[in-house]
């Protein structure tokens, strides 16, 4: 999201709409709906105003065209009022075609004190684009405005690097910020396997992914500024400093900087001076992007709640309200839960009331029970205090109907079905409801997650229609094997009463051992940093893989060459993760 100079709120969603938020109110109208490749985490990604946007209303976006293949676009487009001025879309900047991966496009914007416009790019799931200057993988772009190269980029005299790289070596980095109008820079970078990043922008500057992640004492790596590790969470997305016009926070926070994680939804303040980190929010729902606004408030994207978020600091430590109760549609007979969610000063207490009516004995943070058709039109909202004050919620309504909800499964692909890369997935489902008979494809929503460790990515946004489809399993993209597919189906009647169902689509895993002749040398798997052997990984059947064999290599005080690999690949090449446990020998020579 960015935050535009009169302080309406641009939010990106997805599927390719840019929404806007207007004194507190999401317009109806998006400002563009473009046509976007939202599979997994590719869609409308970025946005930023011009600096003199009061002047040309000039708004740039970072998007993901679909194709075959798809690539990530860097448009800009002219405002006209709340929408997009027709035909107004400059293209910038073309991206390099993606891979099958759908993952790691970064796609944060934001313009520099100096007036360029900086692009965050992710490494597309190959770690070895990152250090490539052929292509803008895994790297902090910089172009003018109009899109053509600034004549003092880090690499403008090289004959072999793209000239918009301004930084390489990064994974995935979400999002970056400026502090205030100087040249002060941080980058959040979401790491693999052990350390979330934090790097200090700089011309030129390597961070060293794939051959290192976190600290580093390599001098030719640059060492994050800050970084925790996955114990606390999993993915660093959004970052801001506080600088603005109108402070509302304590003096304390001016210059500091908040980041959140993904997965864990704490967002933290990171002190630069010090390079430490303090609590500050610890209930975010998944926060992908933190704004400042000019008002001194505090704004967070929590894609948790698809909703935006907004922090003022106040000497009231009174209970505010988070999360509404939300009015319902139940069938009589079938249980109804409201439920709450506040901030503030801990502990609270909790009275919903029912028409107004105290509840005896509903004095938790959610009120459950069994719905008649007398329930039909109450109206339920609660009481949060704490010892500061109180606060009332909005209120939700009930509406009972007789109509019974409908049922679904899914029919395909079937239970304890496994899959591999590259393998074509054909769902299909059925519903019918007492009411309305079989449900026709109108009903039928589809949606498809990928399950990392303990956290979702999108593969497939929710898609309504039809009662069949289909989607690949991508042969690139994420190498752990802790990972799996969660398809699910959601199906409504003509009351509006619905029914979900999910499914879990399981791996099929192979471990690979990779050793060397003679024993105890060093190969890279991944393009990470070597590693000794022998190791053994367990892996996705059909993903694909990168080894290589460093080479020369000194062991014992003798010098070693590579000679060659056991599945006749060369030195450094590609595999597909075998279906069958399998042994990767890669033989050296005395030099």
């Amino acid at each position: 999201m960015a935050i535009a100079p009169d302080g309406r709120i641009f939010v990106c969603s997805q599927t390719g709409a840019l929404r806007v938020v207007k004194n507190g109110i999401l317009l109806t109208t998006p400002f563009v709906a473009l046509p976007v490749d939202s599979t997994g985490e590719r869609g409308l990604l970025g946005v930023a105003f011009d600096p003199d946007f009061t002047l040309n209303h000039y708004i740039y976006l970072y998007y993901t065209v679909p194709g075959t293949p798809s690539h990530n676009r860097v448009a800009r487009f002219t405002a006209n009022g709340d929408v997009a001025l027709t035909g107004s879309r400059v293209t910038l900047l073309e991206l390099d075609p993606l891979s099958t991966a759908t993952n790691h496009n970064g796609g944060a914007l934001h313009f520099g004190p100096d007036g360029k416009l900086y692009v965050a790019v992710g490494d597309n799931a190959k770690g070895s684009n990152s250090q490539n200057l052929s292509n803008l993988l895994g790297k902090i772009l910089r172009i003018n405005p109009d899109g053509s190269i600034p004549s003092d980029n880090p690499f403008i005299q090289s004959t072999t690097a793209r000239h918009e790289i301004w930084a390489l070596g990064l994974r995935n980095p979400f999002t970056f910020a400026f502090r205030g109008t100087t040249n002060f820079i941080y980058i959040n970078d979401v790491g693999e396997s052990t350390w979330e990043e934090i790097d200090l922008g700089q011309a030129g500057a390597n961070y060293g992914w794939p051959a290192t992640e976190g600290p580093t004492t390599n001098p030719i790596y640059q060492s994050p500024v800050y970084y925790y590790g996955h114990d606390q969470g999993c993915a660093i997305t959004g970052g801001a400093f506080y600088s603005p016009s109108t402070p509302n926070f304590p003096s304390s926070y001016i210059g500091k900087y908040f980041f959140g994680d993904y997965c864990s939804g704490f967002i933290r303040v990171l002190n630069p001076s010090t390079g430490q980190a303090t609590g500050f929010l610890t209930d975010g729902s998944q926060p992908v992007d933190i704004q400042v606004g000019e008002d001194g408030s505090l704004y967070y994207l929590a894609r948790g709640t698809k909703s935006v978020m907004k922090i003022r600091y106040s000497s009231n430590l009174s209970p505010v309200i988070t999360t509404q109760p939300a009015s319902q549609l139940i069938s009589a007979g079938y249980p109804v839960t409201f439920s709450v969610v506040a901030s503030g000063s801990t502990p609270y207490s909790y009275q919903w009331r029912r028409n107004g009516a105290n509840i005896s004995g509903a004095t938790a943070s959610s009120y459950k029970f069994t719905t008649t058709l007398a329930d039909d039109g109450a109206q339920f909202r609660v009481r949060v205090s704490n010892a500061y004050g109180s606060v009332l919620s909005n209120v939700a309504t009930l509406s009972v109907t007789t109509d019974k909800p409908p049922t679904a499964q899914i029919l395909t692909p079937a239970q304890g079905t496994t899959y591999f890369g590259g393998l074509v997935v054909n769902y299909s489902g059925s519903a019918s409801d007492f009411e309305d008979g079989d449900l026709p494809a109108s009903a039928f929503t589809w949606q498809v997650d990928f399950h990392h460790d303990s956290h979702l990515h999108p593969f497939i946004a929710a898609r309504t229609g039809s009662k069949k489809g289909s989607f690949t399993i991508p042969k690139r993209g994420e190498t752990s094997s802790n990972v799996y597919y969660i398809l699910t189906l959601k199906v409504t009647d003509s009351a509006g009463l619905s029914k979900t169902v999910v499914r879990n689509i399981l791996p099929q895993k192979a471990k690979m051992t990779f050793v060397t002749k003679p024993a105890g040398l060093k190969i890279s798997l991944d393009g990470q940093a070597p590693r000794l052997t022998p190791f053994t990984v367990t892996g996705v059947v059909g993903i694909i893989r990168s080894i290589s064999a460093p080479t020369p290599q000194t062991l014992n005080g003798s010098s070693y060459v590579f000679q060659a690999w056991s599945d006749g690949g060369s030195r450094s090449h590609e595999i597909s993760t075998p279906s069958v446990d399998t042994t990767y020998t890669a033989n050296f020579a005395t030099q």
